[in-house]
């Protein structure tokens, strides 16, 4: 069995790093990725979201392994995750549900809110070999080495769909704005802890009311789990 783990701090705030993560595919860093697809969306009685998926990915065989080890080079994935909006925490496991005799990856990831707004993502994998005959180390090294090689690319990948949501019209709408507008307000980091989007930058405002698309509960990430609810 090897074990991989590791941090990275986004400079974003939780409600839209959280959004990137669900929305992560498609994204020009996966394009191992054919498929994804919600097969449960379910609220809890204590305020959270659980949520499952079906991944289907594309992978390729190391020049080394025997021949007709597996039959096809792809994968079905499951992903199984809660939202936590009032804990400000998203936990998420996936692990794959054939090839299951030759390597088991078991994937956590931790989304967790900072106190200087900014976003915590812990991730944790261990990948479990049953080969044998010898080859059981190098599969789980293997494993572990794609693994190392990859998560960067995913690190990449959640931050194009980032800068997608700073720039949409409707993030707005998603993180609990109070008002709408025919131009777009553009969402950016320090925008987020000062209550100032893009957009009104320069413009004069009264510093004793909050700017209009600012809300005591931070964007309102209930709003978020509300819409996750009708997504498929």
């Amino acid at each position: 069995m090897r074990f991989f783990s590791q941090s990275f701090l986004y400079d974003d705030p939780w409600p839209i790093v959280s959004l990137a993560y669900f929305l992560r595919y498609p994204n020009p860093y996966a394009a191992h990725v054919i498929s994804c697809d919600v097969i449960s969306r379910t609220p809890t009685p204590t305020g959270t979201l659980l949520t499952t998926r079906l991944i289907l990915k594309r992978g390729a065989l190391p020049k080394w392994a025997p021949n007709g080890i597996i039959s096809r080079a792809e994968t079905w994935v499951i992903e199984e995750s809660e939202v936590d909006p009032n804990s400000r925490v998203v936990r998420c496991t996936t692990r794959n549900l054939d090839h299951v005799k030759i390597m088991q990856v078991e994937e956590s990831v931790t989304l967790r809110e900072m106190e200087d707004l900014k976003t915590l993502q812990t991730t944790q994998a261990r990948f479990i070999s049953g080969f044998g005959w010898g080859l059981t180390r190098k599969i789980e090294n293997h494993g572990l080495k794609r693994f190392q090689a990859n998560i960067q690319k995913s690190r990449e990948g959640i931050s194009s769909v980032l800068r997608l949501l700073r720039e949409s019209r409707l993030q707005p709408l998603t993180f609990g704005s109070t008002t709408a507008s025919d131009s777009p307000r553009v969402y950016t980091p320090s925008a987020y802890q000062s209550g100032v989007s893009q957009n009104e930058e320069g413009s004069h405002h009264n510093d004793s009311e909050p700017p209009v698309n600012v809300t005591t509960s931070r964007y309102r990430i209930n709003h978020i789990v509300k819409s996750w609810l009708g997504w498929g």
